[in-house]
């Protein structure tokens, strides 16, 4: 998914493993990254072989797209209920078998003979996803001192940011090559070195003395009665909406609209990669820069980018220019919100983190969802106009939270 800093299974306080001279397992965080590469660019590879999944499987690119949306709904149900599920469970045994179901669900996707069985390796993979980002910070904090957690996390979402750059084009290539069904069996062998990786480096991480119950799963949501929580959530679930209704569709987009096929998709996704990529090194300076006003523009400029592709969509060379320019702004966004997160619940940051985690994916879930019925009964125009109408909406709103968070 995102970002992962502020949610974590065990707080600082309950690390049961560490003592004062714990040693530093970077080998370890090395290894978590290399697991939320492989993590990401399974969540999001069907964005690039849409085309290929539903004329082999014989469904709609809208239906194939739903293979965003059950992962995302699953990852909202694991995110709430990973930890009191696994108990008592060795977290290294955990994340040795998230990292195991992951090569699993690699291998039912690839091999899927129908809809039914592709859909449930994307809700495996929605558990993997909701497990790992529930658990990565507290695995962070148990494998290196406490001042070195905030590096150690940086390492492990830098795992994310490459595969922002790298997993969609190549995939579009490895389609093009080998087909879809040989694109998705890549990542077997990714989370098997992973899963090797991590069983070597990890040390042994009992589960917390007093690990929260089903019951504290739904307490998260008493934190919609804080100030300009609800409204911030909802700012920020508007703009995951309007994002993911129009970027889970944008390889049919080119093909039909753009007329690009073959190689020179996987070209674009790189520019969109690439940019992506460039805006995650920037956004941190511009958000010290001003704070609410860049959560305000960022919707804004993709509201405007989404127009544009509908109104230059025959334009190679002007689609190519926006969509890096919704790359750069696209993989920016979340950052700003993690902020926000950390504004809000400077004591409950764990909380505010988990449910929004929860937010995230489920409105993932959901624009999938209206983008894929919208492809499918109305075009692309229908579904890049609304995708650009939740994206001001996220604006204004995000407008309401600055106000309401400066008078609390």
């Amino acid at each position: 998914m995102t970002s992962t800093t502020s949610n974590a299974i065990d707080p600082p306080a309950g690390r049961p493993d560490e003592t004062p001279a714990q040693p530093s397992s970077w080998s370890g965080v090395f290894a978590l990254s290399i697991c939320a590469f492989a993590l990401i660019a399974s969540e999001f590879l069907p964005v690039s072989l849409l085309t290929p999944i539903s004329g082999d499987l014989g469904i709609t690119e809208g239906m194939a797209g739903q293979g965003i949306a059950i992962s995302g709904a699953f990852a909202v149900l694991t995110s709430l209920f990973i930890s009191a599920l696994a108990g008592s469970l060795n977290r290294k045994t955990l994340l040795l078998g998230l990292t195991a179901a992951m090569g699993v669900s690699g291998a039912i996707v690839a091999l899927a003979p129908n809809y039914f069985t592709y859909m449930l390796g994307r809700a495996l993979i929605g558990v993997v996803v909701g497990g790992f980002w529930s658990m990565s910070a507290a695995t962070a904090m148990r494998l290196v001192p406490i001042q070195q957690v905030p590096r150690a996390l940086a390492v492990i979402n830098g795992g994310n940011a490459l595969a922002t750059v790298v997993a969609a084009p190549l995939g579009a290539w490895l389609g093009t090559v080998i087909g879809w069904r040989g694109a998705f069996l890549c990542l077997v062998p990714v989370a098997l070195i992973a899963l090797a990786w991590q069983w070597k480096t990890l040390p042994p991480m009992r589960a917390a003395a007093h690990a929260p119950g089903i019951g504290n799963a739904f307490k998260v949501f008493t934190l919609f009665g804080r100030p300009a929580v609800a409204v911030g959530m909802l700012a920020s679930s508007l703009l995951f909406m309007g994002q993911f209704s129009l970027f889970t569709y944008v390889r049919p987009f080119l093909e039909t609209v753009t007329d690009v096929h073959g190689a020179a998709i996987s070209l674009v996704l790189l520019v969109i990669g690439a940019a992506g990529f460039i805006g995650s090194l920037l956004i941190g300076r511009i958000l010290q820069w001003g704070f609410y006003q860049t959560l305000i523009v960022i919707p804004l400029l993709m509201a405007a980018i989404a127009v544009a592709l509908v109104a230059f969509g025959g334009w190679t060379a002007a689609v190519v220019a926006l969509l890096g320019l919704w790359g750069l702004t696209g993989t920016s966004a979340p950052v700003g919100w993690w902020a926000w997160i950390a504004k809000v619940f400077p004591n409950d940051a764990e909380a505010g983190g988990g449910l929004f985690v929860a937010v995230v994916q489920m409105s993932i879930a959901l624009g999938s969802v209206v983008g894929g019925l919208l492809f499918d009964h109305s075009g692309h125009r229908s579904t890049f106009i609304v995708s650009a109408g939740l994206l001001v909406a996220s604006a204004v709103l995000t407008v309401a939270t600055a106000r309401k968070t400066a008078h609390r």
